[in-house]
């Protein structure tokens, strides 16, 4: 049986699986926290940091590695609260690495039916916060979905030789932007409160927005702690690793 190593980019969305962990998880040194039947780090946002957190998790002896939290959307279809599920994740630095098809089938079969998008997802080194960055990175990469680590996850598990899947739930839509507070507070563990305060003095207009997109963060949190409720098949099929035998 192998040993699943999560990464997820920040700490709210890491409470999804275990509600111990506090806002000072996240380090500038990754920490490893075992659950009952994973290794899960918060590594930070962004593409180096979710590479340092799945070598650390690799180094720690996990045998496949989960992108676990949430996304934006690329595909006009999917709404707040989607499940994103990809076959495969793209970037514009590397090959595309596919998630593993037996892991991510019973993955799948584990999740509501109705929520759950396939397709492409997309990593990038940098927020896509427009409607118009949103629909050329689309029709470039033909991917459904954006998020900032899950493809160095994939890469760094394509690299190992070990099973890679991604789950991500969608907080913006293809058609809206995202707050400029909120595009310039991004990294770390936790968006950066001075960097927010500083872009909403700079755009006051935001602030309207920026609630917004919290209220439809807390619906995505909400959605990933459903997925990582102890005991429930979805959590089984992500962190027990059976998916193999």
């Amino acid at each position: 049986m192998s040993r699943v190593g999560i990464v997820a980019g920040l700490a709210r969305e890491a409470r999804a699986l275990a509600p111990e962990i506090g806002r000072s998880a996240g380090t500038r040194r990754t920490r490893i926290h075992p659950l009952a039947e994973a290794l899960l780090t918060v590594s930070g946002m962004g593409w180096e940091a979710a590479l340092e957190g799945s070598k650390a998790l690799v180094a720690a002896g996990a045998t496949a590695l989960a992108s676990v939290g949430t996304a934006g959307a690329l595909d006009p279809a999917l709404e707040c609260g989607a499940i994103v599920l990809p076959e495969e994740v793209v970037s514009f630095e590397s090959p595309p690495v596919p998630a593993d098809p037996r892991w991510r089938w019973v993955l799948a079969g584990a999740l509501p039916r109705e929520q759950v998008y396939g397709g492409r997802l997309l990593g990038t080194r940098r927020p896509l916060g427009s409607r118009l960055d949103k629909a050329i990175a689309r029709r470039e990469t033909r991917a459904v979905a954006v998020d900032m680590e899950s493809a160095a996850v994939a890469r760094v598990a394509a690299d190992a030789g070990v099973p890679f899947v991604a789950v991500r739930v969608i907080v913006d839509t293809a058609g809206e932007d995202l707050p400029r507070a909120v595009v310039a507070a991004s990294g770390g563990t936790h968006p950066s409160l001075p960097r927010l305060l500083a872009g909403l003095i700079r755009a006051p207009a935001d602030l309207g927005a920026l609630i917004r997109l919290a209220r439809r963060f807390r619906a995505a949190c909400a959605v990933l702690a459903s997925i990582g409720e102890p005991g429930l098949p979805a959590r089984r099929a992500l962190t027990e690793a059976n998916w193999g035998t």
